[in-house]
C-alpha cells in the first residue's frame, strides 16, 4: 500500500509544478506568488504524507526519514548548498571560457517588479521544491525500498540498497519527462543525479546534505546563472546567459542536466560528498538506520 500512494504522490506534484513554471515565464508577479503558494501546499502535503504513512503503516518516527534536526544535520545542509553553487558555477565558468555561453545581462527580472522580492521568491521555490522531493523520493521512497528489497534472502543487503537507490532515481528522472526539451539523454542524466542525491542520504543517514545540494543545484542554475533548470527557467537571474555551444556537452534548451557537463558535474559530486563523510566521519559505509528503522 505505502508503495502504491507513494509513487502517485511522487507522480502528481511534478506535472502540475511544470503547468504552472511554463505559464510563469509569459506572466505577471501574481502567478510567481500563486507558484509559490503551490509548492509550500505540496510540501505540507508530502510532509502529513510521510508523517501519518510512517506512523501508522512503517512505525517509524517521523525524524527517521532523515530528519533528525542535529548540528550535524546544518553542517552537511551548508556543505550541500555550498557544493551545489560550487558545481554549477564551474560549469558556468567552463562554459564562457570555451566560449559555450553568451553573456546577455545582468540582475534581469520582470518589467517593473523588483529583483531583490523575485529572487527571493525564487530562493523559497526552490527551497520548497528541494525539500518535498528529497523527503518523498529519497528519506521515504527509497527508505522503504531498501527496507522492502532486504526481505529477499537471496537479495544480499548491497544489492537491496542498490536496486532501492537506481528504482527512486528512475521515478525522479520519469518525473522529468514531462519537461519542455525532455529527451532520453537528459532523463538519463537526472537517474544519475538522483544517484548522487542519494548518495548524501546513504552515507550519512540524513537528507540535511541531499537538500542542501539539491536547492543549490537548482537555484544557481537558473536564478544564478540563467541557465534553463530541466528544460524551465523562472524570470529572474543575476546573469542572463544564452548557450550557443555543442549541445551535448552543454545539454542545449533544456539546461546542463541534458549535457556531458552535467555528466562531469554529477560525478565530481558524488565523489566530493564521499570525501566531505570520510573527513568528517573517518569512515565510508552506508549508513543502516536507512534501511533498518528503530520501530515505534
Amino acid at each position: 500500500m505505502f508503495g502504491i500512494v507513494s509513487l502517485a504522490a511522487a507522480f502528481s506534484l511534478h506535472p502540475v509544478l511544470v503547468s504552472v513554471f511554463v505559464g510563469l515565464q509569459f506572466a505577471s508577479f501574481g502567478r510567481l506568488g500563486t507558484l509559490l503558494f503551490q509548492t509550500l501546499l505540496e510540501l505540507v502535503v508530502v510532509i502529513l504524507f510521510t508523517y501519518l504513512v510512517g506512523r501508522f503503516i512503517d512505525r517509524r518516527r517521523f525524524a527517521d526519514f532523515g530528519l533528525h534536526l542535529s548540528r550535524s544535520w546544518w553542517l552537511d545542509f551548508g556543505f550541500g548548498l555550498a557544493l551545489g553553487a560550487a558545481l554549477m558555477t564551474a560549469i558556468f565558468l567552463v562554459e564562457l571560457a570555451l566560449g559555450w555561453i553568451r553573456v546577455t545581462g545582468t540582475f534581469r527580472t520582470m518589467s517593473g517588479l523588483s529583483f531583490v522580492l523575485v529572487f527571493c521568491t525564487s530562493v523559497l521555490f526552490f527551497l520548497f521544491v528541494g525539500i518535498s522531493e528529497e523527503l518523498l523520493l529519497r528519506g521515504y521512497l527509497l527508505t522503504n525500498l531498501a527496507e522492502g528489497f532486504r526481505w529477499f534472502r537471496w537479495l544480499s543487503g548491497d544489492a537491496a540498497i542498490a536496486i532501492a537507490t537506481l528504482c527512486s532515481s528512475i521515478l525522479f528522472g520519469i518525473g522529468h519527462v514531462s519537461n519542455p526539451n525532455a529527451t532520453l539523454t537528459s532523463t538519463f542524466v537526472i537517474v544519475l543525479a538522483g544517484i548522487m542525491l542519494a548518495s548524501g542520504y546513504l552515507l550519512t543517514g540524513e537528507l540535511g546534505l541531499s537538500i542542501g545540494l539539491h536547492v543549490s543545484w537548482n537555484l544557481f542554475q537558473t536564478s544564478v546563472y540563467g541557465f534553463s533548470v530541466s528544460g524551465l527557467r523562472l524570470p529572474v537571474t543575476v546573469v542572463a546567459t544564452e548557450q550557443v555551444g555543442p549541445r551535448v556537452f552543454t545539454g542545449g534548451p533544456f539546461g546542463p542536466e541534458a549535457g556531458l557537463l552535467g555528466v562531469g558535474a554529477i560525478v565530481v559530486g558524488t565523489v566530493t560528498i564521499a570525501w566531505w563523510v570520510r573527513s568528517r566521519e573517518a569512515r565510508l559505509s552506508l549508513c543502516s538506520s536507512v534501511w533498518t528503522p528503530e520501530l515505534r
